[in-house]
Formats: structure tokens, C-alpha cells, sequence
């Protein structure tokens, strides 16, 4: 019989990898998806959990740097929303409004609302919610 291995509870899992030119082309897009959901910079900033609404303004003019991996992680789960909606919604345009339509999955707020309590996991609900939609395909 195989040895069970013990996961030490002080150690974080890993975390998944980007490189730089991968976290920048996501603050692209990203910068893109706020203006398409009509976000304010300071939702936008919630979204991003830890950069500020300075530095979000900083990414709309172009200056893109370094993003922790935090960051990164809410990045490539908001890009993962956008795509989810971009696969369900056949115009563009009815997709970008989805997250500011009441939806009774979140006991009838908006997807934004959920997603601008702030913690990565709000975002993670509302990509689960997407890609259990759109079914195993």
C-alpha cells in the first residue's frame, strides 16, 4: 500500500505562474473589461484587491509594472469571467451588461456587486457561477 504523504498546514499550495509579459497583457485586458463594464477607478481598484486607484490610473496611461500574485490570481479570474460571458452571450455587448443586471444566483444583486466585496474569493464565485453555466463543453 502507497505511503500517505502529510501536507503541512504552514505551507501555502502553489500558486499558479505567470510571467511578466502574461501579467501585463492581462492588466491590458483588464484595463479594456473595466471600460467595456463601465467600472469607475475606484471599482476597478476593488476588483484588484491590492493596487490603488492611483496605480490603476497609472495602468490606463500605460504604465504597467509588476503585480503580485494576488493580483495575478484576480486577473486571470476575471479574464476567465470575461471569456465565460464572451462563450454565453452571442453579442458582445448583452455579455458586457451581465454583470450589472440583478441575477437571482446572487439572490438578485449583480455579479459587480458580488465581485466589489473585495476578497478574490467573490471573484472565484462568480467564475464558478459562469463556468457552470456554460457546461462541461
Amino acid at each position: 500500500m502507497p505511503e500517505l504523504r502529510r501536507i503541512d498546514p504552514h505551507i501555502a499550495p502553489p500558486q499558479p505562474q505567470f510571467s511578466g509579459e502574461e501579467v501585463q497583457a492581462m492588466q491590458r485586458a483588464f484595463v479594456k473589461l473595466a471600460e467595456l463594464w463601465g467600472l469607475s477607478d475606484e471599482q476597478a481598484s476593488v476588483l484588484m484587491g491590492d493596487i490603488s486607484v492611483r496605480t490603476f490610473r497609472r495602468w490606463k496611461a500605460g504604465e504597467l509594472g509588476r503585480a503580485g500574485i494576488d493580483t495575478a490570481a484576480r486577473l486571470s479570474n476575471l479574464m476567465g469571467i470575461h471569456k465565460a460571458l464572451r462563450l454565453l452571450f452571442k453579442e458582445p455587448a448583452r455579455g458586457y451588461g451581465w454583470v450589472k443586471r440583478p441575477n437571482d444566483a446572487f439572490g438578485g444583486t449583480t455579479a459587480l456587486d458580488i465581485m466589489l466585496n473585495g476578497q478574490i474569493t467573490d471573484i472565484m464565485r462568480v467564475r464558478r457561477y459562469l463556468d457552470a453555466m456554460r457546461g462541461p463543453w
